[in-house]
């Protein structure tokens, strides 16, 4: 389930302004997003919500005594600066949610290789191939062991 909670707590965010205070977000992590919410927000505002189809990668991890600092760089190249107590570990918990969630697209989109070429358009004869050598068991009882190479 994609809107399941994986961790909810604090972070700060630096702020875009001028003087580029650091203010205090409620957080809360799913599989496929991140949520902030400003901290003392009432029940009616919205979180906003940064898609992990938005991010490109975290960056700019740094520590100090006291604070883990790190940057969430969005897909139009946009940088986001965070930073949490060290003993927290949000940049750890995001960055493996962000990896499992890409790892996902990425099968499936290997899965379905004319969803990426376009609609209407069949894949390859080598596209099949490889799908199919990728699927197909490598080992069976009784059988030796076989190349790509030896089934052509």
């Amino acid at each position: 389930n994609p809107a399941e909670v994986i961790r909810a707590g604090e972070l700060e965010k630096r702020s875009a302004s001028l003087f580029q205070l650091w203010k205090k977000k409620l957080v809360v992590l799913t599989r496929d997003s991140l949520s902030l919410l400003p901290e003392g927000a009432g029940p009616g505002r919205r979180p906003k919500e940064l898609s992990f189809q938005s991010i490109l990668k975290l960056d700019c991890v740094e520590r100090t005594d006291k604070y883990v600092y790190f940057t969430i760089v969005t897909t139009d190249r946009k940088e986001l600066d965070f930073r949490c107590a060290d003993s927290s570990s949000w940049n750890s918990s995001i960055a493996l949610a962000l990896i499992a969630f890409q790892n996902q697209r990425a099968v499936e989109t290997f899965r379905s290789p004319a969803e990426w070429r376009g609609p209407g358009l069949e894949p390859t004869t080598s596209d099949s191939r490889a799908r199919a050598l990728a699927t197909k068991p490598r080992c069976q009882p009784g059988r030796p062991l076989t190349s790509p190479r030896s089934e052509e």
